[in-house]
């Protein structure tokens, strides 16, 4: 029975879409999965049996069973283990970001919130606009610059075109509050 095809794509996967024998690969040339134990002498079709030949290494090859895997699938495989773990590592400080900014943008829409009872920043706004202006200046900058426009006295909307003012002026000028 041949081996599925998403068996098959796990172990070009693993390996690199490299052959394990010469080391080639797409277009250069077509790769097959080659059993490292040959089913006619009992090996089987799971994972760890399997490797990545390309069509002239694997025909070449026949059954002969090989009697370790090369040193190149392992050194691939660490190298495989290495990149998901800084994946990982990356995914995981992406969410940390992305959970402070929107923590930073809580705490604006606070202020805002707090000095116009019953009102809240929009999702556009706070996505958008108090998002950017996070990107740009510290946060300290954004909280002074929302303190400073609600506390004119100023009606909401007011506020708000205020605020982007203030930030759009410190971003120009790149100066401070």
């Amino acid at each position: 029975m041949p081996i599925n095809k998403k068996l098959r794509f796990e172990v070009f996967k693993r390996d690199g879409f490299k052959c394990a024998y010469c080391g080639k690969s797409p277009p250069a040339v077509t790769l097959e999965v080659d059993h490292i134990e040959p089913k006619s002498k009992g090996g089987s079709d799971c994972i760890e049996n399997l490797i990545t030949a390309c069509f002239d290494c694997n025909r070449s090859k026949s059954n002969i069973p090989l009697d370790k895997i090369p040193n190149s699938l392992v050194e691939n495989l660490e190298v495989l283990q290495e990149r998901e773990a800084q994946l990982k590592a990356y995914r995981r400080l992406v969410k940390t970001i992305q959970q402070r900014i929107a923590q930073d943008v809580d705490d604006i829409d606070q202020i805002y919130k707090t000095a116009y009872r019953g009102w809240k920043l929009s999702d556009i706004f706070r996505n958008g606009s108090v998002k950017n202006f996070l990107t740009k200046l510290p946060k300290h900058e954004v909280v002074n610059a929302m303190e400073q426009a609600v506390s004119r006295g100023l009606n909401s909307s007011a506020a708000i075109k205020y605020f982007c003012g203030i930030c759009w002026r410190k971003i120009k000028n790149g100066k401070t509050i």
